[in-house]
């Protein structure tokens, strides 16, 4: 079990605290919440009682459903915030299982959210043959239910990556321009 799943109680009640810590501007349903989060909309329901009743999720009321947003008034809101952001991680060899699923995995680059370049316009690019659609973005929402924030991601073809990265895309750049981390480079991108 992971240390921070003994330490808040519960897998689920961890991947909640990240969904509506790092989401803290956003209000979720109870399903969507469950959606995002992968879990059944049992143990949601039962975790967001708890969350409510600890006083770090509130209850939304008014016209339409009930949802449930990040309590900023909670007393310890940025030091339990900054305290999940640093020990959220996913290991590089996870990812990189995870995206071999949709297709043959040629070249996979995070920036943005995984190295703390909020300002770069995609959080993970991918290059890889024969990508099929449906399991990348399957791969993707595993990754996201993990870090507990919508990822931006882009894929390309080996042809496609190429070629823009010839004519200075302006995607590529943005990617290349912060900071970024290379986790399996199979084009040859680093001898370049």
């Amino acid at each position: 079990m992971d240390p921070l799943a003994r330490l808040f109680g519960s897998p689920a009640r961890v991947k909640l605290l990240r969904l509506f810590l790092f989401n803290d501007d956003l209000t979720f349903l109870a399903a969507d919440a469950a959606f995002r989060a992968r879990l059944s909309k049992d143990a949601t329901r039962k975790e967001l009682t708890q969350l409510v009743a600890a006083g770090i999720v509130r209850k939304k009321t008014g016209k339409g459903p009930l949802g449930y947003t990040a309590d900023k008034r909670f007393p310890h809101f940025d030091a339990l915030k900054v305290f999940l952001r640093t020990t959220t991680d996913v290991s590089d060899t996870a990812i990189v299982t995870s995206l071999k699923k949709a297709g043959t995995v040629r070249l996979v680059v995070l920036s943005g959210l995984f190295t703390g370049a909020l300002e770069s316009k995609v959080d993970v690019l991918i290059v890889g043959d024969r990508m099929e659609e449906k399991p990348l973005a399957s791969a993707i929402h595993v990754l996201e239910a993990e870090l507990g924030r919508e990822l931006r991601y882009a894929c390309f073809s080996s042809e496609q990556f190429k070629y823009r990265l010839g004519v200075y895309d302006r995607l590529l750049r943005d990617v290349f321009d912060y900071p970024n981390r290379i986790i399996i480079d199979k084009i040859g991108l680093a001898a370049k």
